[in-house]
C-alpha cells in the first residue's frame, strides 16, 4: 500500500518490487489513491491493484474499505510503503481479524511521529539503507525487526537521451545539471534559492538546471541561472540520460535512488554527505561528496566537476559498475526472504 499522489523514488520501487514478485510467480495486490501515476503505471503492467480516496491517517471510510479488501483478499503478509499507508493499515488490522504479519518500508533517516506511534505493531521493518536502519534502532526498534533491502535499479534497453537544451531554448555548449531531492519541491525555494546563490559567477552563466520533482511550471530562473521545473517524470531513464551532471542537496535522505539510476546512466553526482547517499557515493571515485549544509562547498564542488572534463568522465565511467550492485533482483530477493522468514514464525 501506498498512499503518494505523486511519482517519486518510492513509487518506482514499489512498481518493481510488484513486477519482480509476479515474475516470481507471487501475486500482488497495490493499494494507492485514485488516479495517481503509480496507479496507471500499475494497469499498464497489468498488476492488480485497488484504489479509494484515502484523505488522511484517520479516515474512517478508507479504513472500512481497507478492512473489506483485507478480509476478502486474505493476503499473507501487507506492506505499508509510507508513513501514511502504516497509519491506515495499522487501523484496519486492529484486533488482528487477518492474521498478516504487518511489515513497514522506511525511507528516510528522520522517524514520523506515525511511525513511532506504530512501531511495536510493525513485525518487520524494511530500511532502504544502513542509516536509516540505524535510525529506526535509534527511535527504539530492535535490530532483529529491521530488515536492510537497497532499492533496486531495473536494467533496460537504451533510450534516447531527452533533449534538454532543444526543450529548454538553453544554448548548445551550456552544461545541463538535474537537480533532485526535497528542494525541488514547492516548499523550499529560499533553500534552493541559497544554494544557486553560491555558485560561482562563472559557474552561474553557464549551467542549467533541470528541477526534476515538484511542481512543473517550466522555464525560470533562480538568482540568474537559467531553469526549468520539469515536475515528476515518468521516463526517468531518459530524463536523466540527457543530463552532463546531477545534484542532489537533500539531508535527511535515506539513499537517493535517483542517484543510482544516473550512475547506472554514467552521469556524476555533487550530493550532500548526509544520510545514506555515502552508501552510494564513493568521494572522487564515482561522484563528489560535500560536507553537510556546506552550500559555498556544493557550489564549488559542482564548478569543479563543471570544469574538469577528465574528473568528469572519470566519475561517470565508475558509475555503471557501481549502480550494478543495485539490482532489482536482489531488492525482490531480500524482500522475500523478509516476507517468508514472517510468515514461518506466524506460521509457528
Amino acid at each position: 500500500m501506498d498512499t503518494a499522489r505523486e511519482w517519486r523514488g518510492g513509487q518506482r520501487q514499489l512498481l518493481l518490487l510488484a513486477a519482480g514478485l509476479r515474475a516470481e510467480g507471487i501475486e500482488p495486490l497495490v493499494v494507492t489513491p485514485p488516479a495517481t501515476p503509480l496507479l496507471h503505471q500499475l494497469k499498464t503492467a497489468g498488476l492488480a491493484s485497488a484504489s479509494f480516496p484515502m484523505r488522511s491517517a484517520l479516515d474512517l471510510l478508507a479504513l472500512r474499505r481497507l478492512r473489506r479488501l483485507l478480509v476478502t483478499w486474505r493476503p499473507h503478509v501487507v506492506h505499508a510503503h509510507d508513513a501514511r499507508a502504516l497509519a491506515l493499515l495499522d487501523g484496519a488490522l486492529l484486533g488482528r481479524r487477518v492474521h498478516s504479519p504487518l511489515v513497514a518500508t522506511h525511507r528516510s533517516t528522520l522517524v514520523p511521529r506515525r511511525t513511532l506511534r506504530a512501531r511495536g505493531r510493525v513485525d518487520r521493518f524494511v530500511a532502504i539503507s544502513s542509516a536509516v536502519r540505524d535510525a529506526l534502532v535509534a527511535a527504539g526498534v530492535t535490530a532483529d525487526r529491521v530488515s536492510l533491502v537497497y532499492p533496486g535499479v531495473s536494467a533496460r534497453d537504451p533510450v534516447p537521451p531527452r533533449d534538454w537544451r532543444r526543450e529548454c531554448g538553453w544554448p548548445g555548449g551550456s552544461l545541463v545539471a538535474g537537480v533532485v531531492g526535497p528542494l525541488t519541491s514547492g516548499g523550499h525555494q529560499e533553500e534552493l534559492d541559497a544554494l544557486v546563490a553560491h555558485f560561482p559567477a562563472a559557474l552561474r552563466e553557464r549551467i542549467g538546471l533541470v528541477l526534476l520533482g515538484g511542481p512543473a511550471s517550466g522555464r525560470t530562473t533562480l538568482h540568474g541561472v537559467r531553469s526549468y521545473r520539469a515536475g515528476y517524470v515518468h521516463e526517468v531513464q531518459a530524463a536523466l540520460a540527457g543530463l552532463d551532471l546531477l545534484l542532489h542537496p537533500g539531508n535527511a535522505e535515506g539513499l537517493g535512488t535517483a542517484v543510482i539510476e544516473a550512475m547506472a546512466l554514467g552521469v556524476p553526482t555533487v550530493a550532500f554527505d548526509t544520510g545514506g547517499i555515502a552508501e552510494i557515493v564513493a568521494h572522487e571515485r564515482n561522484g563528489l561528496l560535500v560536507a553537510p549544509d556546506d552550500v559555498r562547498g556544493f557550489g564549488s564542488a559542482v564548478a569543479r566537476l563543471a570544469d574538469d572534463h577528465a574528473l568528469r568522465a572519470t566519475l561517470a565511467a565508475a558509475g555503471p559498475a557501481r549502480a550494478k550492485q543495485f539490482d532489482t533482483a536482489h531488492m525482490v530477493a531480500a524482500h522475500l526472504a523478509a516476507y517468508r522468514d514472517l510468515i514461518e514464525r506466524s506460521v509457528v
